[in-house]
């Protein structure tokens, strides 16, 4: 330990270093599924004044990472459970798994609480720190291949806050939560200057409308949830029976306009499934179905999104560009697989080589971008395709969350996605929660996790394309440089002389 760390170490001292990660694990009860974010503004505000009472920038930095590791470590807990599906080879990797994921993107927000005392001072703290703590939050979004889970813009999907998803995107609402609760610091020495940030907060919330509810295309789609639990599911004894129970639900009448399956849903290679793609196409009568398969192609393996015509003839493909690390592939891939270490949700070889990126395919319900799992978390991923599509379709496998919080907070950014593009999503997921979203995000029909069966859902039609589908994140980016760049120059320049 360098001496500036330990002189951090004991600046912070044993009851602030208490109050930072007990505040970040209190912040992260407001994720699905506790939705506690009540507690956001005592956890926020002491976030806010930890950083006015940091001494230097180290001991605002460790304050910072204490915050986020105590925030990840509890948000992010659903990360043990794919160590739990084979458990003699991978259970012993789950807290260490779990201690450098919380522990390395903490890193973002103690840097945001270091720049922020670095260069800033008095109660200009606090809105540098809202600006540093947002950009950090749009880092951890893009950088490195980005990891968004858990962004402060999910704890509001259920609440009037949620409209402004369509104009500022999930990082305006995320900078919107910071700006309205950290100035709570400074209740006791400047009240007026603490609670007026959160009235303008409320007055945007209340004063942006909700979208309006869209119309019916007169399309029905089939979403089949064969809830497969991980364990077995390519199992040599067990995986044939849940495509015989996706199968089975498939043929169910009256007939839809298109059927549509989950992630990995037939456990064998695309170039090897000519009979199993006949039988499903025979079973769906006509219907086209789209469906999550594996395939090769001149040596790479791909996670893909396939769609089987009426003959049962692969008439389209996608395939997965926005892989899972050290799940669907592993960094320098062929020299870790020498020493045994491969992508948990590969089953082919050292990992999956990405595709070609965002692609819009043609359904018989209209347009589609295609989203396989983890691509509906990138916001920038679904505003990357060179047209605009008439409905999100995410093909998703669940399974690898567990039960407790995975999965949900999957389905809130999944409803995010929709509400921010103005389109509806059809997710199917191997395990649940599958669903018809509204391009106003809300849940028209559902199957709960853990449950097989289908729901034959109407498919809303897509609003009009939303501000935020237009701009991205560039305006939220430009305005917290913009705040740094001014709470830095205010710092300095109105900040009482000693």
């Amino acid at each position: 330990m360098t001496a500036g760390l330990r002189l951090a170490v004991r600046q912070l001292r044993p009851a602030r270093a208490g109050l930072a990660f007990g505040g970040g694990a209190l912040a992260s009860l407001a994720l699905a599924p506790w939705s506690f974010w009540i507690g956001l503004p005592l956890a926020l505000g002491a976030a806010g004044w930890l950083a006015l009472q940091a001494a230097t920038a180290r001991t605002a930095m460790l304050a910072g990472w204490l915050f986020g590791l105590g925030y990840f470590a509890f948000g992010l807990s659903w990360i043990l459970e794919p160590f739990q599906i084979d458990p003699e080879r991978h259970a012993w990797m789950a807290p260490f798994a779990l201690i450098f994921l919380a522990g390395g993107l903490a890193l973002f927000w103690g840097a945001a609480f270091g720049l922020a005392v670095r260069f800033s001072t008095g109660v200009w703290r606090i809105p540098m720190l809202a600006a540093a703590w947002s950009l950090a939050e749009l880092g951890r979004a893009y950088l490195l291949t980005g990891f968004p889970w858990a962004a402060f813009g999910q704890f509001w999907i259920d609440t009037p806050a949620v409209n402004l998803l369509p104009w500022t995107g999930p990082q305006g609402l995320a900078l919107l939560t910071l700006a309205a609760f950290l100035p709570l610091a400074l209740l006791r020495q400047a009240p007026a200057a603490a609670l007026a940030p959160l009235g303008l907060a409320a007055a945007a919330v209340f004063a942006v409308p909700a979208p309006p509810q869209a119309n019916s295309t007169g399309k029905t789609v089939r979403i089949v949830q064969p809830n497969a639990p991980q364990g077995l599911k390519w199992h040599p004894d067990h995986r044939w029976e849940f495509v015989r129970r996706a199968v089975a639900f498939s043929a169910g009448t009256p007939r839809p306009d298109l059927i549509v399956w989950p992630e990995t849903a037939v456990p064998q290679l695309l170039n090897y499934a000519d009979d199993t793609l006949r039988i499903i196409s025979e079973n769906a009568a006509g219907v086209p179905v789209l469906l999550g398969i594996q395939r090769e192609e001149a040596g790479a393996f791909y996670n893909s999104a396939v769609l089987l015509d009426a003959d049962g003839q692969p008439a389209a493909a996608y395939d997965k560009a926005h892989l899972v690390p050290f799940g669907e592939y592993v960094p320098f891939g062929d020299v870790m697989a020498r020493f045994g270490i491969y992508g948990f949700a590969s089953r082919a070889g050292a990992g999956y080589a990405a595709g070609p990126g965002p692609q819009v395919m043609d359904l018989p319900i209209g347009s589609a971008l295609p989203l396989i799992c983890y691509e509906a978390v990138f916001p920038q991923d679904v505003s990357a395709a060179d047209t605009r599509p008439d409905v999100l379709v995410q093909l998703t496998n669940d399974a690898w969350f567990g039960t407790r919080s995975g999965p949900y907070q999957h389905l809130v950014q999944a409803r995010m996605r929709a509400l921010e593009q103005g389109l509806p999503m059809i997710r199917a997921a191997n395990t649940g929660v599958s669903a018809m979203i509204a391009p106003d995000g809300a849940m028209l029909d559902s199957l709960p996790l853990g449950q097989a069966g289908y729901i034959d859902a109407e498919l809303p039609a897509p609003l009009p394309p939303t501000l935020y589908s237009r701009t991205g994140d560039w305006p939220v980016f430009l305005l917290c440089l913009f705040s740094a760049l001014a709470g830095f120059f205010c710092s300095r320049t109105l900040a009482p002389q000693s």
